[in-house]
């Protein structure tokens, strides 16, 4: 249960902090797919009775890459390339974990949905090491991807090297799939990267704020559905993701009175007649709700 708990706590903190990204980008998605393929990588590692999180963390990894030169240059047919690589990912995932010798349907199932209770030493020691990779990515490179991530002409201008820097973004959401994938699963580590993000976009006015309040509500959830499933004798991953669209509404429900409080108060102290200048604003002060 310790590990369990600290594993939680880990995936709370990346899955929004790359999630962030990709909600800016418009790639919601974008993590649902990552995981069909890296169930390839889990099958691969059980036939080859090595460490199913680092094989599904370079197959992923392979996958996001692919996935990228596709959205670059698949202008006509590139929804149907991505429809036949997540698809055969998942094909692939199923075929190899049947025919190793420890394919059986609790092994699939852990995978597909999480089981953070059967987390072990060493899933944790790659858990660990993975997570401290995403995060020096999100947060020492926030500033270049946030530029990246909302204007890629822009960034392209400034002179970012904006195709880098999206196929960085593409590696850290499959790196962040793996190291979600025994608390939620793969096919539930999308809504964690996303949900946090959107609540979070609900009550604050900037990046920097948006950013931290997904980082705690990832973390509030997957600790409180962690420690919820584990008494009631539920599945972790679905109760996480209960627990994250739970708190999605009641944000949301507070979003509207906010927004007429800040609203009120613009107008009492006159800022609604503000001059901004175009261009002038950064990372930390501009709004990703839009």
């Amino acid at each position: 249960m310790q590990r369990a708990l600290l594993a939680a706590l880990i995936v709370g903190i990346t899955a929004p902090a790359i999630g962030i990204y990709l909600v800016q980008r418009r790639q919601a998605l974008m993590g649902d797919g990552i995981g069909h393929v890296a169930l390839t990588g889990v099958g691969l590692g059980f036939l080859l009775n090595t460490s199913p999180v680092w094989v599904a963390t370079a197959v992923a990894v392979a996958g996001s890459v692919v996935m990228e030169l596709i959205r670059w240059y698949g202008r006509t047919r590139g929804d149907l390339a991505l429809a036949m690589l997540f698809y055969g990912g998942m094909a692939g995932g199923v075929m190899l974990m049947n025919l190793s010798d420890a394919g059986s349907n609790a092994n699939l199932s852990s995978y597909l949905f999480g089981s953070i209770t059967t987390v072990s030493p060493q899933d944790m020691t790659a858990i660990c090491v993975l997570a401290a990779l995403v995060l020096a990515i999100t947060v020492g490179l926030r500033r270049q991807l946030f530029a990246v991530c909302q204007d890629e002409e822009f960034a392209r201008v400034t002179g970012l090297p904006v195709r880098l820097l999206n196929l960085l973004v593409a590696v850290t959401a499959a790196v962040t799939v793996t190291v979600a994938m025994r608390v939620v699963g793969l096919l539930l580590v999308s809504a964690l990267m996303v949900i946090p993000v959107a609540a979070a976009q609900q009550i604050s006015r900037s990046f920097a704020m948006t950013f931290a309040v997904a980082l705690a509500l990832g973390v509030t959830v997957t600790l409180t559905g962690t420690a919820t499933s584990y008494y009631a004798d539920v599945p972790s991953g679905a109760t996480i993701v209960l627990f994250a669209i739970g708190l999605f509404v009641v944000f949301t429900a507070l979003a509207a009175p906010l927004a007429k409080k800040r609203a009120r108060a613009a107008a009492a102290t006159g800022a609604g007649c503000t001059l901004e200048v175009p261009g002038s604003r950064t990372a930390d002060d501009v709004s990703v709700a839009g």
